[in-house]
């Protein structure tokens, strides 16, 4: 496997990593969801395993993302990790009410008071 195919991979495993992770879910309940076994997603986020295109697409729609983020095609900073965990945390932020934001909000400010 030539560098270029392991640093993709390796880049493919983390977003995935991050985006089971942002959707709240555990390996093993990922892998219920599509019909898998939890060692399967393990091996697949540790890049040690290929992902097949229809795999892909699985873990996309399971993680509510685009395969074409999962692999890094629609991004200009695609290896820019903080700017991918703050677009899948605000994926998540906007299923909330507006009781829950304002809640969120408040903590938010009380942590930057308390730097």
């Amino acid at each position: 496997m030539s560098s270029e195919d392991r640093t993709s991979r390796t880049a493919i495993a983390a977003r995935l990593r991050m985006a089971r992770e942002a959707a709240g879910l555990s390996q093993g309940q990922a892998a219920k969801l599509m019909d898998m076994h939890r060692p399967t997603v393990s091996e697949i986020e540790a890049g040690r395993r290929r992902l097949a295109a229809d795999e892909m697409a699985k873990f996309a729609k399971t993680y509510g993302i685009g395969v074409a983020w999962l692999i890094g095609e629609n991004d200009d900073s695609a290896d820019d990790d903080v700017s991918d965990r703050i677009k899948l945390a605000a994926r998540q932020l906007s299923g909330l009410d507006d009781e829950d934001l304002d809640k969120l909000m408040r903590l938010f400010q009380s942590m930057r008071g308390a730097e």
